[in-house]
């Protein structure tokens, strides 16, 4: 009777064996990015990224793109993305993610550009003025500028939504609107001609930049792997090349309590909810 156990037992075991030693099951991910920029620039410097994660996770990685910001914040409310690179009111307004990584190189603020030639030299001139913003809800671009003429220089201005930062400056260069808001990372990513043209009239006070969050739903053992990846690239010159574009300078971890700082901004008195 034990000489059968034993060799029933064996082929069991031979199986388990085989079965522990087969690759985990390729999964695809989607991954939603705000919209700062068109979603073919988007697109541009996403993808090699998610190349370089599919060859270190055995995972694939979908670009999920939106036309606009409102766009986005519909898509992450309805819990549509995996993953998604979020600004951070997004996330701390979000009970759906989580962040993982984050830049460690720099702080995110808004700036106010006004053309090279123009006569204002002080916010207090735009009293009264349209002022042209990427969209809403687009943080340091439109939300912390908004919310420092208001509260610190005491002045009402009218926003228009322009949809992109590209469209922001464009706008302002062309003499359509007296000032618009952005961040310094798409002001530099303009060309140097459409730069050439504009001014930085104001900097507003800095917060933790943007994270890369995972769903809340998703398995902690992917999210884990994911996150060790990112970090794996920051380590490698040629994968950080890629990652400096989006732009992570010096990608880390990231922790809600990072986010701390936005949440004692009280945004959401500037907060418009999209249609």
């Amino acid at each position: 009777m034990t000489s059968f156990n034993k060799l029933t037992r064996f082929p069991l075991l031979l199986l388990i064996g085989t079965l522990l030693s087969l690759p985990v099951k390729a999964e695809t991910y989607t991954v939603g990015v705000v919209p700062q920029f068109d979603i073919k620039t988007l697109y541009k410097i996403w993808s090699p990224i998610f190349n370089v994660l599919e060859e270190k996770t055995g995972h694939k990685f979908e670009f999920t793109g939106s036309k606009d910001i409102p766009s986005f914040e519909k898509d992450f409310s309805k819990g549509r993305f995996d993953f998604a690179y979020m600004n951070p009111f997004h996330y701390t307004s979000s009970k759906q993610y989580a962040p993982l990584v984050k830049d460690h190189g720099r702080k995110l603020f808004g700036i106010l550009a006004v053309k090279k030639d123009s006569e204002i030299t002080s916010p207090e001139q735009l009293d009264g003025t349209t002022l042209a913003f990427p969209a809403p809800n687009a943080l340091g671009a439109s939300m912390m500028i908004r919310a420092e003429l208001a509260e610190k220089y005491g002045i009402n201005i009218t926003p228009k939504y322009v949809k992109t930062h590209s469209s922001v400056y464009l706008n302002v260069a062309l003499g359509l609107m007296p000032a618009g808001g952005g961040v310094q990372k798409t002001f530099n990513r303009q060309s140097e001609e459409l730069k050439s043209q504009l001014r930085i009239l104001m900097k507003t006070d800095s917060v933790e930049p943007h994270p890369f969050t995972v769903k809340r739903s998703l398995d902690p053992a992917i999210a884990s792997q994911i996150q060790k990846a990112l970090l794996e690239m920051g380590q490698d010159e040629q994968h950080k090349a890629l990652l400096a574009k989006v732009p992570f300078k010096e990608i880390g971890t990231a922790t809600d309590k990072d986010y701390d700082a936005v949440r004692k901004l009280n945004l959401s008195r500037y907060y418009v909810a999209p249609e």
